[in-house]
């Protein structure tokens, strides 16, 4: 049976269910587990200098983890674009936004609730003793749970992908009349411009050792200050780059060979991951003591991780598999997964860290057991059509 590849997906209009592509269920559950490996590295990341082997061994593998997010906004776009016609923005917004809303109000609330009761029955310091307990007070819940209408919090930290997806449905029917009517040598354009803005956070870096002292205190470029977020590159930037690509590359495919690709891809993202492992531990030897430069390297939208992300997705559509079952459903699963997975990852640490095992073991036993628990309790959610709605 042959399997669709990017440039051969139906469009909306007549697109069957994401679970019959098979390399889509895939890419959608190798995403989801990403997600929940990356979240499961940040305990370890954060020892920075006071444990060296589980700081590096949570860089080595956080940084694998890293063409995650752009994955998944690329398979909205395979999903999502070209628009059908007759889809007015109206509808769009209602439909997409609309399901949206639901699971972000929900896990805005269940979150910091389930965080709330976790340490409140049990203390991590009888697992550990150098564990820094978080201090949950009623009174801390209300805050976290209000304070949702500005921001996502420490217990919701997942949920900032569900504010910039809104973002990007709301600009999608936008793009979506420009690309269809813009051709080849437009969208091109556009492309080499976003792909430009891929090295600005590195440029930002760079700014100080040649002489830039930024203004009044600020040290933005391209025209951004204190009083002006948005500089000359603020509307070509961004994750919208990476929908626009996705639609270049179904409407004008790659016609490469195999061998071609892989001899492309391979070198490509190995490059990227060397760039993006090696950035992140070398960046303190640039900032000493400074630590808030070191998530630049992790950027979603820097070009390292773009050399590890368009690899991934350009290998997994040339896939050719049957469609499994087990595999669509877990799909289906995957955003109830990422949205649920957060309380399990910290639960998971709580034991694990515990065991005199080597970090990674420690990582990779903490990923499988919280997305196993994240799996089975969005299953379950799944199961009524009142909870469901939270989690599909």
């Amino acid at each position: 049976m042959k399997t669709a590849t990017l440039s051969e997906i139906a469009t909306p209009a007549e697109l069957h269910p994401a679970d019959r592509i098979p390399w889509v269920d895939l890419l959608r559950v190798v995403a989801c587990a990403l997600v929940v490996l990356a979240h499961c590295c940040d305990s370890f990341v954060g020892a920075f200098d006071t444990d060296r082997t589980a700081f590096i061994t949570g860089s080595a593998i956080g940084s694998l983890t890293r063409p995650s997010v752009p994955l998944f906004v690329m398979m909205t776009a395979i999903l999502l674009l070209p628009m059908p016609q007759g889809c007015t923005m109206r509808s769009f917004y209602k439909k997409r936004i609309g399901r949206i809303i639901p699971p972000l109000i929900f896990w805005s609330i269940a979150l910091p609730v389930l965080f709330h009761i976790y340490y409140s029955l049990i203390n991590p310091a009888t697992l550990n003793p150098t564990i820094d307990v978080p201090s949950y007070t009623g009174a801390n819940l209300l805050n976290k749970i209000w304070l949702m209408v500005f921001n996502f919090n420490f217990d919701t930290v997942p949920l900032w992908y569900l504010y910039m997806l809104v973002g990007l449905y709301m600009i999608m029917p936008v793009l979506n009349s420009w690309m269809t009517a813009a051709d080849k040598k437009d969208l091109r354009i556009f492309l080499y411009i976003w792909g430009f803005t891929l090295f600005i956070p590195y440029l930002k870096l760079l700014a100080p050792h040649v002489g830039y002292q930024g203004n009044f205190g600020c040290m933005e470029i391209f025209g951004a200050c204190d009083w002006n977020a948005y500089g000359t590159f603020y509307y070509m930037t961004g994750f919208i780059g990476y929908i626009v690509l996705t639609y270049y590359l179904r409407r004008f495919p790659l016609s490469w060979t195999t061998p071609k690709m892989l001899a492309v891809c391979l070198p490509m993202f190995a490059v990227g991951y060397l760039i993006t492992f090696g950035g992140f531990v070398r960046i303190q030897d640039f900032f000493p003591g400074d630590y808030s430069y070191l998530e630049v390297i992790w950027y979603f939208t820097g070009i390292n991780v773009f050399m590890m992300t368009f690899p991934v997705l350009a290998l997994c559509s040339r896939i050719k598999m049957r469609p499994r079952r087990w595999l669509s459903a877990l799909a289906r699963l995957s955003f109830g997964i990422y949205l649920c997975h957060f309380i399990f990852v910290y639960i998971s640490f709580d034991i694990f860290n515990a065991l005199t095992i080597h970090p990674a073991l420690k990582i990779f036993a903490m990923a499988l057991c919280s997305f196993s628990a994240a799996a089975i309790l969005s299953w379950l959610m799944s199961l009524t059509r009142f909870t469901k709605r939270f989690v599909a």
